[in-house]
């Protein structure tokens, strides 16, 4: 099971400008941490949190599971590809698992591949898009479309010209997709429904971003060979700790009370509070998961108005970051910058048969420290010296740590944050559920993009950003 070790958030590690002092961690903070934890329980698998039921072996675990099983049975073995088409919480979950828990080379490898290549379509870049399309023919291509409603204008977009190229190119179109949707309602259902596509639920209650334990995750997962009841299986047990009273024996409460404190509820002054969380993740398959993490982060806690209606401009900054790379690239600011921010590492101690050996006998003596040693064993030195570095710098830092890379420890790694940010909601008095300031941005593309009943939309565009510009040009 994951450990989370936050000495280095201490003042007696980093001093007591930038550290919380211990006591009050077995003092208000538990006890304020207690109170959000008898809420957190009442309000369990109901509403907008929902998704404490996703891995639950009683919760709406066994349907999914059957229903996903079901489905990347009867498509396995029958396709070169499977694309997905989707966009924020439904694309950045699904890459998350690949890049962690199949090889980077995935695409790559042959008859030993588990499972089709996986290319995830999260924009409407063009290039990008006819890149991917080019080299996925439509008769040997499984086509997942993720979308609640059916109206976001990325995924539509991708999906119309799908459609359009199956029906032009495929004896069966029907056959080339599995749609994620809503199951009763909705744009998407209705094609679904009148075309004859294969679909799984989004489940209700289950908001985009905390959608990678159910099929909007599950399918490509189990398509790609990844064992979907072990990932559960983690994830489970990560919920359940986080259902603990004791703060010190409960990580999710422990990981959003540090970064609460940290970020806003020291003394407002600049190199003091550290409203900039940085996650750095000392592996490469871990690294598209901080992506994911900075979606659920950002877009949970970053709000204008709390619960009450009152202007409070809450959040923290998420920022991601790649160990060892990035002692090279960042470390310098981390360092001797503004002291503005908490360092997640995210350390793995056991890379198993994917580790290598650093060969002998090459009679460098400057180099010979390295001879014998495994590169894992170098990965995780790297970690320790800059988290020593961090300190002597009074930088607050703590590590998530990973036994292995597996499906239980990715499950169980995304439902720590999930939870984490459920009590930094409250901690920040804000709805961590919405995410209003995402929906202008939305309408204001149906009124550039001319979609009936958005038409004021154009003019509040033209209207803020229309007039001279000032433009530098050649």
């Amino acid at each position: 099971m994951l450990t989370l070790d936050y000495s280095n958030c201490l003042s007696d590690r980093v001093g007591p400008e930038h550290g919380l002092d211990p006591d009050t961690l077995t003092g208000p903070l538990a006890d304020r941490a207690r109170e959000l934890t008898a809420s957190l329980e009442r309000t369990r698998g109901t509403g907008w949190e929902r998704w404490r039921l996703l891995a639950d072996p009683v919760g709406t675990r066994r349907g999914h599971v059957e229903a996903v099983r079901a489905l990347a049975e009867k498509h396995a073995g029958r396709w070169e590809n499977l694309v997905v088409l989707g966009i924020g919480g439904s694309a950045l979950g699904n890459i998350a698992l690949q890049a962690a828990l199949n090889p980077p080379t995935h695409n790559l490898m042959g008859e030993n591949r588990r499972g089709p290549r996986l290319f995830v379509l999260d924009n409407v870049d063009p290039a990008n898009f006819a890149a991917v399309i080019d080299v996925c023919p439509p008769e040997k291509t499984l086509f997942n479309v993720i979308s609640k409603s059916g109206e976001t204008a990325e995924t539509a977009a991708q999906f119309m010209i799908v459609r359009d190229m199956l029906d032009k190119h495929t004896a069966d179109p029907a056959s080339h997709i599995v749609a994620v949707t809503d199951p009763e309602r909705g744009t998407m259902r209705k094609i679904c429904d009148e075309a004859g596509y294969d679909t799984l639920p989004v489940p209700e209650g289950v908001g985009g971003r905390f959608s990678v334990l159910s099929p909007v995750g599950l399918f490509s997962a189990a398509m790609c060979g990844i064992d979907i009841d072990a990932l559960l299986d983690g994830a489970h047990e990560m919920e359940t700790m986080c259902r603990r009273e004791s703060l010190d024996r409960n990580p999710a409460a422990m990981l959003a009370t540090i970064l609460v404190e940290l970020g806003k509820g020291r003394a407002a002054k600049p190199g003091v509070c550290k409203p900039n969380h940085v996650l750095m993740p000392y592996c490469n398959g871990l690294y598209l998961l901080a992506d994911w993490y900075r979606q659920l982060w950002a877009e949970s806690l970053g709000k204008r108005h709390n619960t009450a209606g009152e202007e409070v401009f809450e959040g923290f900054t998420p920022i991601k970051a790649l160990g060892a790379t990035d002692q090279h690239s960042q470390v310098q600011l981390y360092r001797e910058g503004p002291n503005d921010k908490v360092f997640g590492f995210v350390e793995v101690e056991s890379f198993g048969v994917s580790d290598v050996k650093i060969p002998e006998g090459l009679g460098v003596e400057n180099l010979a420290y390295l001879e014998g040693k495994n590169m894992g064993a170098l990965l995780n030195a790297e970690k320790r010296a800059t988290e020593y570095a961090l300190v002597e710098s009074r930088r607050p830092n703590y590590t998530i740590r990973f036994p292995r890379v597996d499906e239980r420890a990715v499950g169980a790694f995304i439902m720590l944050w999930q939870v984490a940010t459920a009590y930094a909601g409250l901690m920040l008095g804000i709805d961590a559920y919405d995410q209003p300031a995402v929906e202008t941005g939305k309408k204001a593309t149906f009124g550039l993009m001319g979609r009936e009943g958005f038409d004021q939309w154009q003019g509040k565009v033209e209207q803020a950003l229309g007039g001279p510009g000032r433009i530098i040009t050649q």
